[in-house]
């Protein structure tokens, strides 16, 4: 390397070009993605750039992000979500809506309460603890939390964390419980997708990402596409299977985005809280493998089943596990599926109604 360029390199990322800090970040980006995705945990093409973004944000680093990148890789994750979700699950949910109204609710439930207490000890700013205790749907809770008060960087903390704890002990649970099938892992929520039909789902993510911007709804530019990309694929069976990497692209985008409002002060707090907000997630495990255990005899289904089913971990995680495991795959992404939607339509009014029992308690106590 010739040395004015090694000479640039050791300055602070500070002093840094626009284009060094850009070249860094995608290198970084790059190399932290694929580290976590060899140690199989989840999210990792979203973590990877989160965790670039926020060594060079902290550092001084920083770069901007385009609002209309921002929300066009909002969309697109929309019409992901949706194109995941199998076209039958409304058809089981139904046939065992008591079972799943029972799995999803208490699930649901629980989070709540636990986000309730963290908030009412002031752990955390605002509704902060509440959205980043919403038990799935990580990705749309941190899109949607900043428009309700909360704030992003800290909820980003609590949901990932959450992900990859519930990963790391599901994946326990079924190494330990679990009879492994004999077939390999198949990635149940990871299409490829042709780039023959990729129009189709772009033009629906742009769509939908432009409207909800416009109409300006509280994480419209995600929420959005999901409607008009059901519509398509159950009216007109339009497929919106995505590549690969325009999805790693749209989880990179996001990750920098929620990355580079970290500082070395949040950063800082996210460490001191990190023992209850683990102690947090683990109590939310421990309950969540309680009601697994009451669920099994009465849905007449395996222990591990039951686990996964309810396990308040991301959806791709959990469905990775499960495909590796012999269980009842379609039965655990259908509560999976419930869950999410569940988390999806109550979750914000949920966070609003929680919010205002901390700020009224604070009030009366002083």
């Amino acid at each position: 390397m010739p040395t004015s360029a090694m000479a640039r390199l050791r300055r602070t990322p500070a002093t840094w070009s626009p284009t060094v800090r850009w070249t860094v970040l995608v290198a970084l980006s790059i190399l932290f993605a694929a580290g976590l995705q060899l140690m199989q945990l989840p999210a990792a093409l979203l973590l990877g750039p989160m965790v670039a973004a926020i060594l060079m944000a902290s550092a001084g680093g920083a770069v901007r992000i385009a609002r209309p990148i921002f929300f066009l890789a909002q969309g697109i994750v929309g019409v992901m979500i949706v194109g995941y979700l199998p076209s039958s699950v409304l058809a089981k949910i139904l046939s065992a809506w008591p079972i799943f109204a029972a799995g999803t609710l208490s699930t649901l439930l629980a989070a709540c309460l636990l986000g309730w207490a963290m908030a009412r000890s002031r752990v955390l700013p605002g509704t902060t603890a509440i959205w980043g205790s919403s038990p799935g749907a990580a990705t749309a809770m941190t899109l949607m939390c900043e428009a309700y008060g909360a704030d992003m960087r800290l909820v980003a903390f609590m949901q990932y964390t959450r992900v990859v704890a519930c990963a790391v002990v599901a994946t326990l649970v079924a190494r330990l419980i679990g009879v492994s099938a004999a077939a390999p892992p198949v990635d149940w929520l990871s299409p490829s997708g042709a780039w023959s039909g990729v129009a189709a789902p772009l033009a629906i993510a742009f769509a939908g990402a432009v409207a909800g911007a416009w109409l300006r709804i509280p994480g419209g530019a995600l929420l959005m596409p999901m409607p008009i990309g059901m519509a398509a694929k159950l009216v007109a069976g339009v497929s919106l299977a995505l590549p690969t990497p325009i999805l790693a692209a749209s989880y990179a985008v996001i990750g920098w985005a929620i990355g580079m409002r970290f500082s070395t002060e949040t950063l800082a707090h996210a460490a001191r809280v990190f023992p209850r907000v683990l102690a947090s997630i683990l109590a939310l495990i421990a309950v969540c493998g309680g009601f697994a255990a009451l669920l099994a005899p009465l849905a007449g289904i395996d222990p591990v089943t039951a686990y996964l089913a309810t396990s308040p971990g991301g959806a791709d995680s959990v469905a990775i596990i499960a495909a590796s495991t012999r269980v009842d795959i379609p039965f655990v992404m259908a509560m999976q599926a419930a869950r999410f939607l569940l988390v999806l339509i109550a979750g914000p009014a949920l966070a609003r109604f929680l919010s205002r029992a901390p700020a009224a308690a604070g009030q009366n106590s002083s």
